[in-house]
């Protein structure tokens, strides 16, 4: 008998991402370098999952799960910084840049057999749109419509040029589905996604595991390769990567990075990525509408000093929205250095000149997020503001940005595409899934300015346009930059193939074990 193939990804305060073969042997590879199937990948991370559905939820660890199930037309390159086809082939531009046509891979089946057809691609493209401002359907916003030509082809048509549509293609809310959900409602279909992607889901048990087992029908030949185990608890997620008893760990802590590093058995590896760490303001708030009180905060905060603290060196301070990582990146995009003097200044100029008391929103049992709020604490006493530090778990911390219940927030940000058009439109327009970032920022010239870059097609004329709206966005410090910081991870020797993009995601396809 086959064993079956799959991932399980074991979540309870750890989450464990695994992957399996249809072999009963572990998994090797050959006198010619060549992998074979089987063997137990077991991916230990800090958290569990909180939903599937592609087209809502605003969760790394879950899109991660996701996209192992549902895959977009385009997938992003290794480098983070191109695109390829992946569940289509190739696409054409009209010549007024409003239609694009679009042929599909053919012979790709979903994991329940049935053929990916045209139907299905625009079924899934709609059905995010549909979402708006509510979810990721703001990335969608040029689009029109979708229209089947034939079953290999569908066509889009715009509202009006968009320079990044097939990036924003490639994002995972955009993944393709089976039309009309394979006949369920979306919530059924949501609690047992089905997708043409290496993995098919299996199972959760929220607080425990989710368990992915391999797509048998899975369009790349003799992919995916590995198998499936379960962790059971975060704090000892080193331990068990020096034991074995776990193949990856996902963000291990920076404190224990350079052990890691010394570990025999044992690759600690940093990843370049488009992460970036800042603090939102509530501009419903009092003061916080006032920009010399933003101003005064952000100039406060000693960047260098995060670093070297909380990363322990590994990162660099952020002076601007975008992260180097992305494109359009300015690095002379003017976000505040750290000058208690001006931070002074601006705070004498603003409504509350003789300093306030306000908080800062941290999720609990996050050391980083402590780290950060503990030397924001000190360095805001200096220049007269008191910070009280709010811990919540992460779940009702979620529910209090949402709702907007803080002053201000610790928050992190990813990119998902190889264009800035998704954090942008996401932190300074109002519309774009978030109130901005959960800021409520409403710049009318900054929003004006965000769609004028999205919309222009010429390179040359993007840069420009991208460079004034992060020039515009310090200037209103509607966020405090704080740090830009690579992927970590750390791994079992034995683990081979496996690539952090710098958009954060990782295609599971490709990984083997070794003896």
């Amino acid at each position: 008998m086959k064993r079956r193939i799959g991932i399980a990804v074991a979540l309870a305060t750890t989450a464990a991402l695994i992957l399996s073969a249809c072999s009963t042997s572990t998994g090797t590879t050959t006198a010619s370098g060549k992998p074979t199937k089987g063997g137990d990948l077991v991916i230990a991370r800090s958290q569990d999952i909180i939903a599937m559905d592609k087209t809502s939820t605003f969760d790394n660890n879950s899109l991660r799960v996701m996209e192992q199930i549902m895959e977009p037309l385009f997938m992003v390159s290794a480098d983070g910084k191109s695109l390829k086809p992946w569940l289509a082939t190739k696409y054409t531009i009209s010549s007024d840049q409003l239609t694009y046509t679009i042929d599909l891979r053919k012979g790709v089946k979903f994991s329940n057999g049935k053929p990916m057809t045209a139907a299905d691609v625009k079924f899934s493209i709609d059905q995010n749109t549909a979402s708006g401002s509510a979810g990721w359907g703001f990335i969608n916003a040029a689009i029109d419509t979708v229209s089947v030509v034939d079953d290999s082809t569908v066509k889009i048509q715009l509202k009006h040029p968009w320079g990044p549509l097939i990036a924003d293609l490639s994002l995972f809310a955009n993944g393709i589905i089976p039309n009309n959900y394979g006949g369920k409602t979306a919530a059924q279909f949501y609690t047992a996604p089905v997708g043409t992607g290496p993995f098919v889901w299996d199972s959760w048990t929220k607080g425990q595991s989710v368990k992915l087992t391999r797509n048998p029908d899975y369009w790349q030949t003799g992919k995916p390769y590995l198998n499936r185990t379960v962790v059971p608890d975060a704090n000892t997620r080193k331990l068990q990567l020096q034991g074995g008893q776990i193949s990856i760990d996902d963000t291990p802590d920076w404190s224990s990075l350079a052990s890691l590093k010394s570990t025999p058995g044992v690759n600690a590896t940093t990843f370049p990525s488009t992460q970036m760490d800042y603090v939102a303001f509530n501009q419903k708030r009092a003061p916080f509408s006032d920009p010399h009180v933003r101003a005064a905060i952000s100039y406060a905060i000693d960047r260098e000093a995060l670093v070297k603290a909380v990363l322990f060196g590994n990162g660099t301070p952020a002076y601007s929205m975008l992260s180097p990582g992305t494109p359009y990146y300015d690095k002379n995009a003017g976000g505040a250095t750290y000058d208690v003097a001006k931070a002074k200044s601006e705070l004498a100029q603003s409504t509350k000149p003789n300093g306030f008391t306000t908080s800062m929103l941290i999720a609990s049992g996050d050391p980083n997020q402590a780290s950060i709020a503990q030397i924001m604490q000190s360095e805001l006493k200096a220049i007269g503001i008191t910070m009280n530090i709010k811990q919540l778990d992460p779940t009702a911390n979620k529910q209090a940005r949402l709702a907007g219940d803080f002053d201000m927030s610790w928050n992190l940000w990813s990119m998902d595409i190889p264009d800035p058009d998704e954090w942008t439109s996401w932190a300074v327009d109002p519309t774009g899934g978030s109130n901005s970032a959960f800021t409520n920022y409403n710049n009318p010239a900054v929003i004006a300015l965000n769609k004028q870059a999205a919309a222009e097609t010429d390179q040359a004329k993007r840069t420009e346009l991208y460079s004034e709206l992060q020039k515009q966005t310090s200037k209103d410090a509607f966020l405090a930059y704080l740090f830009y910081s690579p992927y970590v991870f750390a791994s079992t020797t034995g683990v081979q193939g496996f690539h952090v993009t710098p958009l954060g995601n990782y295609q599971l396809e490709t990984v083997y074990l070794s003896k």
